[in-house]
């Protein structure tokens, strides 16, 4: 049974700058509070920093976790309120239908891959060299415009469409094919270290980006398969989590 966890982070504190600064650091955190064995336990993570004083993380998990150490390393321990909540996810996913409308946000890796990259870098160039090119090369977008693409080319394979934006008078023209009522609200590029000091390629590089819209369900499969595996490549670092909102039900 998958529940959604929503854990404050308190930014001042040590242990809180660690994880925020660090992608992995961060998924070790998360990995900690899920039961068994961390390579049976599947979890997707966002990190909401839409407050900078009170970031948000979201997490989805296959089993009921336990994000007291988080609280204690990272939030306000001996603070009121609450500290984290954790929800059943199966009402929402009994919810999805086709012809159904929510609002949404996604933190992706938007990639593509190529056989040849047109600038490789110095290991890019070895690989091609030594004729490493059975499964291509995964080169992120660099630009909003071909980030945007890549979601909007993708959406009838996630099961949703993205519907044109509302004119200003509240009207909406179905044959208007832009603007689609989706935004980027944060784009990021991240550099770091896998840990593993052997390893091949031990360095990360991601252009992470936060989308934020509307869609439309197409196929309430298909959109239950991304809501729980999640989109894109990255997940282990905070990508492809993809959580829905009701609408203002004037919408």
């Amino acid at each position: 049974m998958p529940y959604l966890s929503r854990i404050r982070i308190n930014p001042l504190r040590a242990e809180s700058r660690k994880l925020l600064a660090s992608p992995r650091e961060m998924h070790a955190a998360v990995q900690g509070g899920v039961p068994g064995p961390p390579e049976q336990a599947r979890t997707l993570w966002r990190l909401d920093p839409d407050n900078p004083h009170r970031p948000q993380l979201f997490v989805l998990t296959t089993d009921k976790p336990d994000w007291t150490h988080l609280v204690e390393q990272a939030g306000w321990p001996d603070a009121d309120g609450e500290h984290y909540a954790i929800r059943d996810y199966a009402p929402l996913l009994q919810q999805l239908a086709p012809g159904r409308s929510f609002a949404f946000r996604l933190t992706a890796n938007p990639v593509q891959n190529t056989s040849r990259p047109d600038k490789p870098t110095a290991l890019q160039q070895t690989r091609i060299e030594a004729g490493e090119r059975r499964r291509g090369f995964r080169l992120g977008h660099r630009t909003a415009t071909a980030q945007l693409n890549w979601f909007l080319s993708r959406t009838k394979r996630w099961g949703f469409d993205v519907p044109t934006a509302p004119h200003p008078d509240g009207t909406q023209d179905p044959h208007d094919d832009t603007p689609r009522d989706i935004r980027i609200t944060t784009r990021q590029r991240r550099s770091f270290g896998k840990g593993l000091v052997t390893a091949k390629e031990a360095h990360v590089v991601m252009n992470s980006v936060t989308f934020e819209g509307r869609l439309h369900i197409t196929d309430a499969a298909l959109l239950t398969e991304r809501l729980l595996a999640g989109i894109g490549p990255s997940k282990a670092y905070g990508c492809g989590l993809l959580t829905l909102a009701p609408l203002p039900e004037s919408e």
